[in-house]
């Protein structure tokens, strides 16, 4: 969304200074976060009362009528519309607020941006699908973010080529649940095989690769992933509890054993693997009647 308002002509301040327009993309991940994102919006105001506030992203989509009731609040818009986020401003008209919340789950295709974000001088992070359909019990983001959708592979390396040629060294593949690229278009592509793509890319040197699905982790996405050599070798594997009960209650469709093992064959395959991971603790159980 920065980089659409610069393409616009905009000049983009830091969040404390005077702004004409404010943006604040919200997070819905943990209450704390959802409160942060109001204390945001009503600072926004604060600092100029007759800016015009935009209040995007996953809070949005899953609390829309609750923030439909903050005065504060000029432009409205989920996870899904916000590439018009320009065109949603510049068509503003102070007597009359703009809530467009569309329903997430109804929408299939991979929405593309168009243009090209830079992270630093030398690191970019390109998304490469969107959605998630695991349903984790803990987790809200399917409900924020819709059904799977994943990137056409050819805009996917086209992006990253750009890149390239723009002086870009490094590339983190991001999205939802980018394990499950590749799911929705039924064609049999997959991570492995994007990856196998952006490793042929001139000027790419390293690729790094966010939070994966331990599941991902088979002999032959090793075997394949081993050869690339622009590969990072750190994987973020969610663990989330070391309790097969819990696990399952959690929805992860994984065991202990099994993680075991995954670990077992990145160790074996990948020289000097790092590996990471995230752990709820104090997970709730249900009470037995």
């Amino acid at each position: 969304m920065t980089q659409l308002f610069k393409d616009a002509n905009y000049d983009v301040v830091e969040f404390e200074d005077v702004a004409d327009v404010y943006v604040v993309n919200t997070c819905t991940v943990t209450n704390m976060s959802e409160r942060k994102s109001r204390q945001i919006l009503r600072r926004a105001k604060e600092i100029n009362p007759n800016s015009i506030l935009c209040v995007v992203g996953c809070y949005v989509q899953v609390a829309e009528k609750e923030l439909e009731k903050m005065q504060e609040i000029d432009i409205l818009l989920g996870t899904n519309d916000r590439k018009n986020i320009v065109k949603y401003v510049e068509s503003f008209n102070n007597d009359k607020k703009v809530f467009d919340v569309q329903d997430i789950m109804k929408k299939q295709e991979y929405i593309e941006w168009g243009g090209v974000a830079h992270t630093n001088r030398e690191r970019a992070e390109v998304k490469i699908q969107d959605g998630c359909d695991r349903f984790c019990t803990y987790c809200i983001i399917p409900y924020a973010r819709g059904p799977i959708r994943s990137r056409n592979i050819d805009d996917i390396c086209k992006e990253i080529e750009i890149l390239s040629k723009d002086g870009i060294k490094e590339v983190v593949i991001t999205g939802i649940h980018i394990s499950s690229y590749g799911k929705d278009l039924k064609n049999g592509i997959s991570l492995i095989d994007v990856l196998e793509k952006i490793n042929q890319i001139e000027g790419i040197e390293r690729i790094r690769l966010g939070s994966l699905e331990p599941l991902i982790i088979t002999e032959d996405f090793v075997n394949r992933l081993k050869n690339l050599n622009k590969i990072c070798n750190h994987f973020h594997l969610s663990l989330q509890s070391g309790c097969d009960e819990t696990l399952n209650r959690m929805n992860r469709r994984y065991t202990t054993d099994e993680f075991k093992k995954i670990v077992k064959l990145l160790r074996n395959n990948i020289k000097d693997v790092a590996l990471t991971t995230d752990i709820i603790v104090g997970f709730p159980r249900r009470n037995k009647r």
